[in-house]
């Protein structure tokens, strides 16, 4: 096991632990923060088995452009707080409510990837007063893809026999602790040849943090145990309803975890979609200049969003 401090890596941003729906939550924010007239507050939420460093790339660009960002590591993530409950999408969405209010923030455009891009879009419907705006990566809608007939048609057969394997007690936890499972799935998932040695060691070392692996695991299991049982059908009736805030949605033309095919989601308001060629599930990442290009094309063509810069 390693210790959390791995992940409280040096750059040009600012390393902070909020309080938030009970628990304690690390953050790191770049920009303009605190009064007067705080910059617009874009909130990064990583996927799995990623943390906060999923974002290093666009927390120095958005920054850069005039925005105030806050990539947090979620719930069992990180330097984050690792309860032994709490890992449904309901709490995990309160989790990012409760800290863009602790940020002193009356609304946020959240972004989210993988994971956190299902979060992202359970934002508008259970949290609409604090979303301002939605853009996910490598995410399609949830009612899409927490369906299980529909995953199991949408989902390609390496990453079904991957969320099968997740579902087993004690056994993922082990590989991603004692084994490379972490960077299995990082290079499974990515386009080819994208993982460098020193990401795959940073990404390595985070999932030893104690409880860091179980954590991300039941998250995972939640997504599947949850569809036919009374609380994940309560999320569903929820997320099901139309999404009333501007979607960004950006799709790796070769993410190998989910096809293109089942990436689209059109909503009522606002919808823009891409697909990122020559990039796999983790966009920001393997493709960060294209990427931040987008998603800064995107922020300032939301009204009343626009920087000074």
């Amino acid at each position: 096991m390693t210790d959390q401090s791995v992940v409280l890596l040096d750059g040009p941003w600012r390393h902070q632990f909020v309080a938030a729906n009970g628990a304690r939550f690390h953050v790191v924010e770049a920009g303009p923060a605190g009064d007067p007239d705080p910059a617009p507050l874009v909130v990064l939420l990583h996927g799995f088995p990623q943390m906060w460093w999923a974002w290093r790339h666009q927390v120095t660009a958005l920054a850069a452009a005039g925005y105030r960002v806050a990539a947090m590591d979620l719930r069992g993530a990180g330097a984050s707080d690792k309860p032994p409950l709490g890992y449904d999408v309901p709490t995990l969405a309160r989790d990012v409510a409760g800290v863009i209010r602790s940020l002193g923030a009356h609304e946020a455009v959240v972004v989210g990837q993988g994971v956190g891009g299902t979060v992202a879009w359970s934002m508008p419907a259970l949290h609409p007063d604090l979303t301002r705006a939605v853009a996910v990566l490598g995410a399609p809608h949830p009612v899409r893809m927490h369906t299980a007939a529909v995953a199991r048609t949408l989902l390609r057969p390496t990453t079904a026999r991957r969320l099968a394997f997740f579902q087993l007690p004690y056994f993922p936890e082990r590989r991603m602790t004692r084994g490379d499972l972490a960077v299995r799935v990082l290079t499974e998932w990515g386009a080819p040849g994208w993982l460098a040695p020193d990401v795959a060691q940073t990404y390595r070392l985070a999932a030893q943090i104690p409880f860091a692996a179980h954590s991300a695991m039941e998250t995972l299991r939640w997504l599947v145990r949850s569809t036919p049982r009374i609380d994940g059908q309560r999320y569903l009736a929820a997320v099901r309803e139309p999404v009333e805030v501007p979607v960004l949605q950006l799709h790796g033309a070769e993410d190998r975890c989910i096809p293109l095919r089942a990436a689209s989601t059109p909503t009522g308001r606002p919808y823009r979609f891409e697909a990122v060629t020559g990039a796999g599930h983790f966009l920001a990442e393997e493709a960060p200049e294209r990427t931040t290009e987008l998603l800064l094309a995107w922020l300032r063509g939301l009204p009343e969003l626009a920087t000074s810069d």
